[in-house]
């Protein structure tokens, strides 16, 4: 018979210390966390712990192309309707430029560039925001979430 005041080590449960109890997680874990609850398939979770330092993936949540995922790894890259365009959103609601995503000193903007309907950062009309892991991004239809690289995030950490 099992006695339920007794743990493996067979320390009585009111002598253990809060010690024993605490579980300790490493960053990776943490990542791992937070694009599960971003909704991330374990594909996706992939490719983001794979995202080289001063890199990122935008991945298409919500629109026509749900499941999309485009590589933000140059200063600059225009999202738009033009075929042209670096990240391509053929939609109606999305303006041939509609926006900016830029790169500088290894993190991400967003900036509007005049579109008719606007662009979003988590549900707010914005002209420009700085972008962070797990954000939401809204170009007309389109909902797509930001994820950094992992070796960005780890750094200022290290500091």
């Amino acid at each position: 018979m099992v006695d339920p005041r007794h743990d493996d080590n067979d320390v009585p449960a009111q002598r253990r210390s809060a010690a024993d109890t605490t579980v300790h997680y490493q960053d990776d874990f943490s990542a791992q966390l937070a694009a599960m609850q971003a909704g991330a398939s374990t594909e996706e979770h992939d490719a983001i712990t794979a995202l080289p330092a001063g890199s990122a993936l935008l991945v298409v949540r919500r629109g026509p192309n749900a499941g999309a995922r485009f590589l933000l790894d140059t200063d600059s890259s225009i999202a738009g309707r033009h075929p042209d365009a670096d990240i391509f959103l053929d939609d109606v609601t999305v303006s041939r430029r509609h926006a900016e995503f830029t790169r500088s000193e290894g993190t991400f903007q967003v900036r509007d560039l005049g579109s008719l309907n606007g662009t979003y950062y988590d549900g707010v009309r914005i002209e420009s925001a700085q972008l962070h892991d797990g954000a939401e991004v809204q170009v007309g239809k389109f909902r797509l979430t930001f994820y950094a690289s992992r070796a960005d995030l780890a750094a200022p950490a290290a500091q």
